[in-house]
């Protein structure tokens, strides 16, 4: 039996096409959310499922990043990176000159916020749950609608593409992850992903815990903060560093930070994405 792979759909989003870069040969499950992709591999509808987590223009993806905090036991297994090339799409026959709505993914329309408001400063912006949502939602559309979308989501739907390449940056790219119930072996060339959380906010607890890291020559990759959403102004930090959770230094440096934490949750290690 084909291995039960669980991505935020419809067919035709970037989460699709790295679900086929991770497992070209696993049957593919779309879910209309990230919670909903993570509960189905709770649920055991399927084996592992794949999300953003991070954009290199709009940055992390808060919803992936809230589920791994506050609302899964899941860890991340696989790190994988699409470049992202967006495409305005319409239903055969609308121009440009026509065009009232333009919808699209937040993040999508977040990747694409000057050339919205350069080519179609007039235009109302709407939400979609999806980039191929939006091409649903803009074909079937009574007012003269576009959507922004992938190559593949155009072909799906039967749109027609009337630009490429509409991003702010050349260089745009997602990274993806892959959730699952356990994470990687070491590999050698491997990630840890954590978070944390302080009892109570002091001047330098945040660089008592990153000393940990710098004194054993731990890189980290990234550093950020979300919400505890328990009290404003409290938050947990989430580390990205190199090396895999078993390595001694690692291992090492999580449980010296344990007692200066109120929680510590390691989110997974799993190889290091390296482009074929």
């Amino acid at each position: 039996m084909a291995r039960r792979v669980a991505y935020l759909g419809p067919a035709g989003t970037f989460s699709e096409q790295a679900a086929l870069l991770h497992s070209a040969e696993a049957q593919l499950l779309p879910f209309a959310s990230v919670e909903a992709v993570a509960a189905a591999v709770e649920a055991g509808l399927a084996e592992e499922g794949v999300v953003p987590i991070e954009n290199s223009i709009e940055g992390s993806v808060t919803s992936t990043l809230d589920l791994l905090i506050h609302d899964s036991t899941l860890v991340i297994r696989r790190e994988l990176v699409l470049a992202i090339d967006h495409c305005l799409v319409v239903k055969p026959g609308i121009q440009a000159s026509d065009i009232r709505t333009i919808y699209s993914h937040p993040q999508a329309l977040g990747q694409c916020r000057r050339f919205i408001e350069r080519c179609f400063p007039k235009a109302q912006v709407a939400a979609a749950l999806s980039t191929a949502a939006a091409v649903e939602e803009a074909m079937a559309s009574a007012t003269p609608s576009a959507a922004i979308a992938p190559q593949r989501a155009a072909e799906l739907y039967g749109a027609e593409i009337l630009a490429r390449g509409i991003q702010d940056q050349s260089t745009n790219e997602t990274r993806f992850v892959v959730l699952a119930e356990s994470d990687n072996e070491p590999t050698g060339a491997d990630k840890t992903s954590l978070c944390f959380t302080f009892a109570s906010d002091r001047p330098g607890v945040l660089c008592e815990v990153l000393h940990e890291f710098a004194v054993r020559g731990i890189n980290l990759a990234k550093v950020e903060s979300r919400p505890a959403k328990t009290e404003l102004g409290k938050y947990f930090f989430l580390v990205d560093l190199e090396g895999h959770r078993t390595d001694a230094f690692i291992a090492q440096a999580i449980e010296s930070i344990r007692p200066k934490t109120a929680l510590l949750k390691v989110l997974g290690s799993y190889p290091r994405f390296t482009a074929k």
